[in-house]
């Protein structure tokens, strides 16, 4: 094909077209009006989210449910900024998202110069939020740089990638050919002589642990099976929620930051981990020491040799290395072998169901009061729903361990990073990709907060958007926090806001639910309505709402509050996801980053007496 001369910008959007680009979310500015002026043209839709951070958290929750990467289109400056929240939440869960943006003039002068957006060193920061950010220095390289960012997403650990293409060259014209293309999607392998080993430890194990991260997601079916032939416990992360069925026998769920989970880990004979950092953030403290054998399977493989160094390393895609490990298995040497799988069975369903119960065993009586309302969602929504968080107490003490999630249903949480906001633009962007399937937005009121003018964009969707905010009138966590510390609560109780007026300006609806009943119905009406509907499930609220609480109650055995006394942070605790669902069965999931009391998830708890509090 002869070479056509095209502008940067038609440059950039025809390679993200050839690359199977048909969505991206932005927001145009004065400086990236070229690359807008070509998404049509090649068809490539796009939705207007009202701040960067939503078109990000749009974009990552399109590229985990979808499995292809999110694209995000920014200018420059501030608008770039904007998007680093979400940038750093998708390097934290391993999800593919490509951001592209204008930078400053090719030959733009080292010493600023007040150019409009000016920002010193614009590619350089976003290096260290991406797996690399790449200026492109001529139009014909604007093409190689799309194909390096599919390239990276289909091969290696999902990252997200930044390309930045200066103002000048996105009018410049030059003559291209056709786009080069990303190879397709590789799928390394380990060793088979390290497989043979993994293999061999397994068949031998006593005690053999499952342990399923993020990037157990493209590899579900694989995993299913293996823990049917090893008959063995598993236990999610948080990313990992729904590669294994919580509704199985065998699961134990997102359960790691137990007490009862993590001595069961720790007495393992043989532990295998795929796909997962087994992190900080997930089991909200350190990981116990194990005393047998781990095998981790990834296909990072620094992760081999991140927190504990895997005695088996296996690095490759997940669905291939499990499928090699179902290849080796024989079962037959008296540890998992047929004849003991079979004497132990009951003995392991058994067991799973006890370390499910023991779990649960010391919930604070606040956190039982919203498994009715969980129950209820559950009971509304068909299987294939998408469920969206938060950092929020509702989700990292309620829907991460309490709401039963199965193949093909997800459950996209923030991880790691542990932003607030994330949980009603990434299901704008889910709904975006995957318009057939329902989608619930699952947040509090404060987190909520943090991204509520993207109910505008959902209104323009026009699909129905359920979003269920439990409002307990500010920084639930960061409130209880407070007061363990013996501290007087300070900037954590919200005035009351009605979030239903909220909603109807922005041209949805709102309801409130203060019963469970009352919460199924309402589902089952915002189903049925086109745009987003905010459904307020009220809380105790504030610092005066919320009185210690100094009974025992039935499930811990001392006091809730002393149970309590261990919570840190404002968010999620960790696992991928991404934790992520990409086109990958790869990626593994990411929170090497320490759980922040302002942004995140409970980083660490204290086991009180009694038992760990979930």
């Amino acid at each position: 094909m002869a070479p056509r001369t095209v502008t940067g910008g038609e440059a950039l959007v025809r390679a993200l077209a050839a690359h199977g680009t048909d969505l991206a979310f932005g927001i145009p500015g004065t400086h990236n009006l070229e690359i807008y002026r070509h998404l049509a043209g090649h068809g490539i839709r796009h939705i207007a989210p009202r701040h960067e951070q939503g078109a990000g958290y749009a974009a990552d929750g399109y590229a985990r449910a979808t499995g292809r990467p999110g694209v995000a289109i920014t200018t420059t400056g501030p608008a770039l900024l904007n998007i680093a929240a979400a940038v750093g939440q998708a390097h934290s869960d391993s999800v593919p998202l490509l951001v592209v943006s204008p930078g400053m003039p090719l030959r733009h002068p080292s010493l600023a110069t007040g150019t409009l957006h000016e920002m010193p060193g614009q590619s350089e920061a976003f290096g260290h939020l991406t797996a690399f950010s790449h200026r492109v220095t001529s139009v014909e390289e604007i093409d190689a740089a799309v194909a390096r960012a599919f390239t990276r997403f289909r091969s290696r650990r999902p990252r997200p990638v930044h390309i930045e293409v200066p103002l000048d060259l996105l009018t410049a014209a030059a003559p291209v050919g056709p786009p080069r293309l990303a190879p397709p999607h590789l799928a390394p392998r380990p060793q088979p002589e390290s497989v043979r080993a993994a293999a061999t430890a397994l068949n031998r194990a006593r005690r053999p642990a499952l342990v399923l991260g993020g990037g157990a997601h493209g590899a579900k079916d694989e995993v299913l099976e293996l823990a049917g032939r090893l008959c063995v416990p598993v236990a999610t992360t948080a990313n990992g929620k729904g590669a294994f069925p919580e509704s199985h026998p065998l699961a134990v769920g997102v359960r790691l930051h137990s007490a009862a989970v993590q001595k069961w880990l720790a007495d393992c004979d043989a532990v295998l981990a795929v796909g997962t950092e087994l992190a900080e953030s997930d089991l909200w403290s350190a990981l116990p020491a194990l005393t047998g054998t781990l095998i981790r399977v990834d296909i990072d493989p620094a992760q081999m040799y991140a927190g504990r160094p895997a005695d088996i390393p296996l690095v490759g895609d997940a669905r291939e290395t499990v499928r090699g490990l179902l290849d080796e298995l024989t079962l037959s040497e008296g540890g998992s072998g047929p004849d003991a799988g079979a004497n132990r069975s009951a003995g392991v369903l058994g067991s799973a169901a006890a370390l499910r119960t023991a779990a649960d065993a010391t919930i604070d009586a606040r956190d039982t009061r919203r498994l009715p309302f969980l129950a209820a969602m559950r009971s509304v929504l068909p299987p294939e729903t998408v469920w969206t968080s938060d950092s929020a107490q509702c989700c990292y003490y309620g829907a991460l361990p309490h709401l039963p999630v199965d193949p093909p249903g997800r459950y996209l949480h923030p991880t790691g990073f542990g932003t607030l906001g994330y949980a009603l633009p990434a299901a704008v962007g889910v709904k975006a990709g995957a318009p057939e399937r329902p989608v619930v937005a699952l947040s509090g009121d404060g987190g909520l907060q943090f991204t509520v003018q993207e109910l505008a964009t959902a209104a323009d969707l026009g699909l129905p958007l359920p979003v269920v905010v439990f409002d307990n009138g500010g920084y639930g966590e960061i409130r209880d926090e407070m007061s363990a510390r013996g501290d007087a609560p300070v900037a954590v109780d919200h005035p009351p806001l009605d979030l239903g007026a909220l909603a109807r300006a922005y041209g949805g609806q709102g309801t409130r639910a203060a019963t469970p009943a009352e919460l199924a119905d309402a589902l089952r009406t915002a189903l049925t309505v086109p745009g987003p509907t905010v459904i307020t499930v009220p809380e105790p609220t504030g610092s005066a709402g919320l009185p210690e609480l100094t009974e025992p109650t039935a499930h811990t055995g001392t006091t809730a509050r002393a149970a309590a006394a261990g919570r840190d942070g404002a968010g999620s605790p960790q696992s991928a996801e991404p934790a992520a669902n990409t086109q990958h069965t790869q990626h593994t999931e990411h929170a090497e980053h320490t759980q922040h009391p302002d942004r995140t998830g409970p980083a660490r708890r204290t086991a009180p007496t009694g038992g760990e509090h979930p």
